[in-house]
Parts: structure tokens; C-alpha cells; sequence
């Protein structure tokens, strides 16, 4: 009789083993590996998945680090049911990220238990208790002896057996073992006959704009028996359906293999940005595989606000003021040479008072830093001097008609290659950082600008200079950004540096050509548009790049000025900018915007007196100026006034 129960329970044990299993996992995909996905397989077809979970095993300590509950979800006509991330073509069943690198390369596992996700939290060591299958999986990694013993398996599957692991997968074959292949995620590995029909949606273009309207296009791959209903949601994020009219139900007819609807986008005067509906395809039933569900369609928005400043090729002077608290350069009064470009390190490096981002927040802090004056849907792109939607960030694929984050000083010259973690995390969670932390120049926004991703690849680790001077035909109203760039980087890391010629590349901490940097400098003179990004980027990292603040500084930390004493412009009082000038830049007359009695000083930008004048009346002769940037005060009955101004 004893023999008998336990004949008996083992038969129960693998009948029950056999209601699920491990069909097929992908691990490793290209790029950032946003195609990761695993397919279970059920014995019976449209099987409940009640009471079953997938956990999530991490190779390097036998621990497991993510799990999901199964309870809800149903294995489709052909028994087969995938998790995966939000871009796996056909749309998982399960999404268990929008992102990436969900699944890990290896050595690591994938099992499938009876019990529950609480069951599971993150570290929970290997068990063998309700284990109905496991894949001990590598990418060309050695055996991992913990898995192995822990499982009580003999065989860990390499996904680059084949040597193509970024498109290959292991699958299930049908003896149970497994192979490295074409991925074939929602279909049957053995090549055998479907018995679902897929669901397609599509649209003739990826992009619209308020007012437009656009049809929606559902297609089968076969002809529905019967009118196939198909309900969909458009809303996502603050997209609502205040900004769409549309019928939300959609009908294939019976004998017919598609069906469409229009939508028709509201052209509201709300200042909204670019945002993205979701066409999202209401459960089918298991007999139907949705190929793209989740299908996205950017909507352009044609309200935008126009800033108060210009464009870099179109510059305005004097409409940003700086947001540094009045004292923030004192500390650079009286001092020259070493003493003073140490007095400029100790300021933007303090460690009690200065923070490191992440290189994934530097998406954001660009966003709102780079802003196009003119469109705030757009970044500003440097070198190309040209105005691209925020949301055409590049991250895998084409880079063409792309932007990505520029390293002024390159990453490979300042020798901080990932420095920094990839991953945002907002402004308030933050690094310890000071003047020895080189890897932080990996996230430094100073130093990082938007720019066309394949001018990117074009300017590489190139000197400025003669090595590199942008694309063809640029009006260089870029120049002198890189220069205050480049210099802040200098003083901002102990191990950087700026030289004169063009370094050997393989010389990390040395970036040229500083020759040239400082007559891009003096010819492209601090804007409002820098003025602007220097404020955001203080509000991110706590300090400033002084040379915007003080262009005067150049000549006195890497010019003609060395051995000179410093002392900041600051030092003109603090006054209340009530009476504005126009036009600006001058040309030779200058126009104040009120009748005036008074007086009027102006000083050059190292804060030298070099004009007083009495005022009386709307206008002033300025022609015998010679060119640059000059700081005006003017003191009369209605108060005093202060501001800059560019002479040409």
C-alpha cells in the first residue's frame, strides 16, 4: 500500500510539474536590451494562471530579485503566455517594464512556482518548494555552481551558444532540452500550426498635430468568424479626452480582416508641449494576439510659449539676470594667479555645498537648460544652431533626425566614461562631490549640451580649433559656449586641464586647442541664453559656471591678465532695474525708455570705469565705444538702474 501512495504522488507531482513550463527566454537583446521577454507554456490551451508565479533569480548571490503574480491572466489558444518588456513585438501578456534590463545576462534563472509573489520578495534564497520549472541560463558565462546545486538541475543554457546572443534566445525543444535561436516570442517553437489570430493596429503617420484628424486601422490576420468587437483607450498621461474626439469602438465584420476609425485631435489654445496618445486594444480573449498593442502616436502642440530672450543666433543681452546670491563671488576678490584659479575651484567644487547628477538626469536638466527661446517644445541644438522637439532624444536605433548629450570636454579625453549612473533620479537625490571627483564630469551639465546625433559622432574627441570648428557653413554662435565650457571644466576637476596646440588624444585630462578657445571666447560674448541655462543648472547642481557670470575672468585665470589682481564687477552696487535701453545690442545710438536727468556709468566687463556722462533726454550718443560688452548704471530722480549691454 505504501508503494502504491508514493508511486501515486510522484505520478500527482510531475502531472502537476507538467501544467507549465519554461518555453522560451530572452536575456539579452540589442542595444539596451528593451526586448527582453519569457514565454511560459501550458499543457492545456486558454489555461487559468491562478496560483502560479515567475521569479527572477540573480546569479551573482542565488537570491531572487523580482517576481510576478500570475493570478488573472490566462495562457492563450495555443497555451502560451509572455512577459516582456512594453516593446516586444507581439505585445506581452504581462508588461514588467516600459524600460530595459528588466532580465538579467547571467549567470542567472528563471522559475516558476505554485504560490505567490509575497512569497518572493527581493533576496529570497533558492527553494525548491513549489518549484515547477527553472532555467539556469549565461551569455558565454561559466557554470554557476550555486544555481546548479541550488535547483538540483545539471544544465545552465548559453543564449550565445550560437555565437548571436543579442538575437538569440534559448527555446524549448521538444524534448525538453534547450537551444539558442531566432527569438519567437507569442509562438509556438516547433514551427507548428497557430491557432490564434493576430490583432494589428496602425496609422499612416507617427506624428500629428492639434486640429488634425487621423484614421486608425485595426487588421486580423485572417478573416473573423463573426463581427469581431474591438474596444481601445486613447488616454495617456495628460492626454485626456478633453484633447481627442473619437468613437472608442471599433468593429471587424464578420468575413472581413480589418475595420477603421478617425480621430480628431482638439487644437485647444492650453500650452500642453509634445505629448503621446496610447491605442490601447481591451482584452480579445485568448484566441486573439495582439501584435502592438500599447501603440503610441505623438501629438505636436501648436501653443508654445516664446521666452524673453533670444536664440544663440540671435542673441539678447541684458533680459536674464544671474540668480548667484550677491556674496557668491566674493571670495575671488584680491587674488591672481594660483591663488585665484584655487579660490574658483574651492567655489564650484565645494563639497559642502555642490551636488552630482546623474547622468540620466541630465535629459531633464537639458529639457528646461537648453530650451529653445522660440518654441519651448524644442532643445537648442549646439553646433548645428538649430531648434529639435524634446522628445526626439535618441535612445536606440536610427540617430538620424535624433539628439543626444554632447560632452563638451569629451569623455574619453577627461578620462570619466560612465561615470555615472544612467538612471534618473531627480534633483534632490544626489552625490557627494569635490574638485578630486573626475568621474562626476560624466553628468556635468556645464559641460553637456544637446546636439544632432550625428554631428555628435562627427565632432568625437576632436580639439577645437583647427581640429574641429563645427559643420560647414555654421554661424558659430556656439563658440564661445564651448570655451567657458571647457574652462570651467578645467578648474572644476584637479585632473582636467585645458592646453594650447592640440594634445596627443591618448593624453587624458588635456583637451585644446585653449588658443582658440579664448578668441571664440571674446568673439562670442555670454548671452541671455547662457545666462538662463548657468540659473537652471545652479538650481540642479549648486554652482555656476563663472565665466558666464564673469566673462572678465578668462583673461585673468588663462589670459594676458595672470598676474593682475582680481577684483569682481559685483562691486558696483546693487541696484533696482527700473529704466530699460534699447535697442540691444547698440549700434550707435542707444534710447532709454523714460524721459531722463541724471547721470550714466559704464563700465567694461572687468568692472573698469570707461564713461561718465550727465543724461537729459530719450537718447544717448555711444558710437565712439569701441565693440563688447559693457555694464551700464544709471543714477537719477526716478532711482538707479543697472544693466548690461553689447556695443557692435
Amino acid at each position: 500500500m505504501k508503494h502504491f501512495l508514493l508511486l501515486w504522488a510522484m505520478c500527482l507531482f510531475f502531472q502537476v510539474q507538467a501544467q507549465i513550463v519554461i518555453n522560451e527566454v530572452d536575456a539579452d537583446t540589442p542595444g539596451t536590451d528593451t526586448n527582453e521577454f519569457i514565454e511560459l507554456k501550458t499543457t492545456t490551451a486558454n489555461m487559468a494562471l491562478d496560483g502560479y508565479v515567475v521569479v527572477l533569480f540573480n546569479g551573482s548571490d542565488d537570491k531572487s530579485y523580482q517576481s510576478f503574480d500570475l493570478d488573472g491572466y490566462t495562457s492563450d489558444a495555443n497555451g502560451l503566455f509572455v512577459l516582456g518588456t512594453g516593446s516586444v513585438v507581439p505585445s506581452p501578456d504581462l508588461v514588467f517594464s516600459k524600460a530595459s534590463n528588466m532580465v538579467q545576462n547571467g549567470p542567472d534563472a528563471v522559475a516558476v512556482y505554485s504560490g505567490n509573489a509575497s512569497d518572493f520578495a527581493n533576496d529570497t534564497p533558492i527553494t525548491k518548494s513549489g518549484l515547477l520549472d527553472v532555467l539556469i541560463y549565461d551569455t558565454s558565462d561559466g557554470d554557476d555552481s550555486g544555481l546548479l546545486n541550488g535547483f538540483g538541475v545539471t544544465i545552465q543554457y548559453d543564449e550565445n551558444a550560437g555565437g548571436d546572443k543579442d538575437n538569440h534566445s534559448n527555446q524549448r525543444k521538444a524534448d525538453g532540452t534547450f537551444e539558442a535561436k531566432e527569438p519567437t516570442p507569442g509562438a509556438l517553437n516547433d514551427g507548428g500550426s497557430s491557432t490564434t489570430t493576430s490583432v494589428t493596429i496602425s496609422t499612416d503617420q507617427s506624428k500629428y498635430t492639434e486640429g488634425e484628424s487621423f484614421d486608425v486601422k485595426f487588421t486580423c490576420s485572417k478573416a473573423v468568424e463573426g463581427d469581431l468587437v474591438i474596444n481601445y483607450t486613447l488616454a495617456n498621461g495628460d492626454f485626456t479626452s478633453t484633447d481627442y474626439n473619437a468613437v472608442l469602438t471599433s468593429t471587424i465584420a464578420d468575413g472581413s480582416t480589418s475595420s477603421t476609425v478617425s480621430v480628431s485631435l482638439v487644437d485647444d489654445t492650453d500650452i500642453e508641449g509634445t505629448e503621446s496618445l496610447v491605442l490601447h486594444i481591451d482584452d480579445l480573449g485568448s484566441a486573439y494576439q495582439i501584435v502592438n498593442n500599447d501603440y503610441p502616436v505623438m501629438i505636436r502642440d501648436n501653443d508654445y510659449d516664446v521666452d524673453g530672450y533670444g536664440t544663440p543666433v540671435a542673441p539678447s543681452y541684458g533680459n536674464v539676470s544671474s540668480t548667484a546670491p550677491d556674496s557668491y563671488y566674493q571670495s575671488l576678490n584680491g587674488l591672481s594667479g594660483q591663488a585665484l584659479r584655487a579660490a574658483i575651484t574651492n567655489l564650484i567644487s565645494d563639497p559642502n555645498v555642490v551636488r552630482a547628477q546623474t547622468y540620466g538626469d541630465v535629459w531633464d536638466i537639458l529639457k528646461e537648460a537648453d530650451v529653445n527661446p522660440e518654441n519651448e517644445d524644442q532643445v537648442w541644438l549646439i553646433y548645428t544652431e538649430q531648434g529639435r522637439l524634446k522628445s526626439a532624444q535618441q535612445s536606440t536605433g536610427s540617430p538620424i533626425g535624433k539628439w543626444n548629450r554632447e560632452h563638451i570636454y569629451p569623455q574619453s579625453r577627461g578620462g570619466f566614461s560612465d561615470g555615472t549612473s544612467r538612471s534618473a533620479d531627480g534633483k534632490e537625490i544626489y552625490m557627494y562631490t569635490d574638485a578630486t571627483h573626475t568621474e562626476h564630469g560624466h553628468s556635468d551639465a556645464h559641460a553637456l549640451r544637446p546636439a544632432d546625433s550625428q554631428e555628435n559622432s562627427s565632432r568625437s574627441n576632436k580639439d577645437y580649433g583647427t581640429q574641429y570648428a563645427g559643420p560647414t557653413g555654421n554661424a558659430g554662435s556656439w563658440k564661445g559656449d564651448v570655451a567657458r565650457s571647457v574652462m570651467y571644466m578645467a578648474l572644476r576637476y584637479n585632473s582636467l586641464d585645458v592646453v594650447s596646440g592640440d594634445p596627443d588624444d591618448a593624453t587624458v585630462g588635456q583637451l585644446g586647442d585653449l588658443n582658440y578657445l579664448l578668441q571664440w571666447h571674446m568673439a562670442d560674448e555670454a548671452d541671455d541664453y547662457e545666462m538662463h541655462r548657468n540659473n537652471v543648472i545652479y538650481e540642479w547642481q549648486l554652482n555656476r559656471n563663472p565665466f558666464i557670470d564673469h566673462p572678465e575672468l578668462a583673461d585673468y585665470v588663462f589670459g594676458d591678465k595672470q598676474n593682475e589682481v582680481y577684483n569682481s564687477a559685483t562691486d558696483i552696487e546693487t541696484l533696482t532695474n527700473t529704466i530699460g535701453i534699447h535697442p540691444n545690442p547698440v549700434l550707435d545710438q542707444i534710447y532709454f525708455s523714460e524721459m531722463l536727468n541724471g547721470n550714466m556709468e559704464i563700465y567694461s566687463q572687468d568692472g573698469r570705469l570707461v564713461h561718465s556722462a550727465e543724461l537729459a533726454g530719450k537718447q544717448y550718443d555711444l558710437s565712439f565705444l569701441e565693440k563688447g560688452l559693457y555694464i551700464y548704471r544709471l543714477k537719477t530722480k526716478q532711482g538707479v538702474s543697472v544693466g548690461k549691454f553689447l556695443k557692435k
